[in-house]
């Protein structure tokens, strides 16, 4: 289903670019970012950065460099390194504060990073673990403000934390 969803986005996405009025430079970035998104969807992620790193370079549109900016968040986020997804997310939000993966993402980051440090037990760990854990709780919060329906799991952890109480 996924390759027919892949080939389907490519068809559409080259009919557009032949027949939306754009410039040869919006063309150009859109290009880019769609090979990034095809390279990344089979984990060439090398590939993908290239690709996306060019799209930087000619993108304009504050919204669509968003977007770029948050695929590559995604790849660092996926390769394990998480200070740079971080600063991605970040930049990504910068341009565009309507992206609740973005939060989420950074939100997972933070969990991950607090559980770890839990497991530390040691005072200054236990200590770093708790701030790491509010740090989640309110990217969470901002997340489920702009998609209320979506994150089921941190809603229930946040609920279960009482980091949020719902309302009747």
């Amino acid at each position: 289903m996924g390759n027919f969803i892949d080939k389907t986005f490519t068809v559409i996405a080259d009919i557009l670019l032949k027949i939306l009025p754009a410039s040869k430079q919006e063309k150009q970035a859109f290009s880019y970012y769609r090979a990034g998104m095809a390279a990344q969807g089979k984990g060439r992620y090398a590939e993908a950065l290239q690709n996306y790193y060019e799209a930087l370079q000619v993108e304009e549109d504050p919204y669509d460099r968003s977007y770029t900016l948050y695929n590559i968040g995604l790849i660092y986020g996926d390769t394990g390194k998480y200070t740079q997804a971080l600063e991605f997310y970040h930049q990504s939000l910068a341009l565009n504060s309507n992206l609740p993966q973005a939060l989420n993402n950074i939100a997972v980051i933070y969990h991950s990073q607090a559980l770890r440090a839990q497991t530390l037990e040691e005072d200054e760990y236990i200590e770093l673990s708790k701030e790491l854990f509010d740090k989640a709780a309110q990217y969470w919060i901002q997340a489920l403000k702009l998609a209320p329906d979506n994150y089921p799991g941190a809603r229930n952890w946040l609920k279960v934390t009482g980091r949020i109480r719902e309302r009747n």
